[in-house]
């Protein structure tokens, strides 16, 4: 996979890719295609899909609290295949949370924050929440 413009995504198997995986990524991307047409056509709203929350964690899944508009198995199992050879992600998307994770930041040797700016952009507009470099220089 690789991502050549800005918003879009291709795929390029190899020959190491067998026919059988093929089949089960052109099923995801059918199954993902008839989920956006339930968007399109109202019968999912827009800000609470089973799109808009994936990826679905088994702690989300098994948790007490479920304000979702689809049940807990769409959730776990978007298609029939998957009840026999699911990956489990062990994270959701990033931008429901303020804060993602202290990392160690190798140039200040600190931990630092990673924060999601808001959640228009996705996860892909992570922002350093060190402190000021001023904060770093040795008085």
């Amino acid at each position: 996979m690789s991502w050549p413009v800005p918003d879009t995504l291709m795929i390029e198997p190899t020959e190491s890719e067998s026919k059988a995986e093929l089949d089960r990524f052109c099923n995801a991307m059918i199954s993902i295609r008839k989920e956006i047409q339930e968007i399109e056509e109202g019968r999912q709203p827009e800000s609470n899909n089973i799109l808009k929350n994936a990826p679905h964690t088994i702690h989300t899944l098994v948790s007490t609290e479920w304000d979702k508009t689809y049940s807990r198995e769409q959730a776990a199992y978007p298609m029939v295949e998957l009840q026999s050879r699911k990956f489990w992600p062990s994270v959701s998307r990033l931008g429901k949370c303020s804060v993602i994770q202290h990392r160690k930041c190798i140039h200040y040797m600190s931990n630092v924050c990673f924060r999601v700016t808001d959640d228009a952009y996705g996860d892909r507009n992570l922002v350093c929440s060190c402190p000021p470099i001023e904060d770093y220089v040795d008085n």
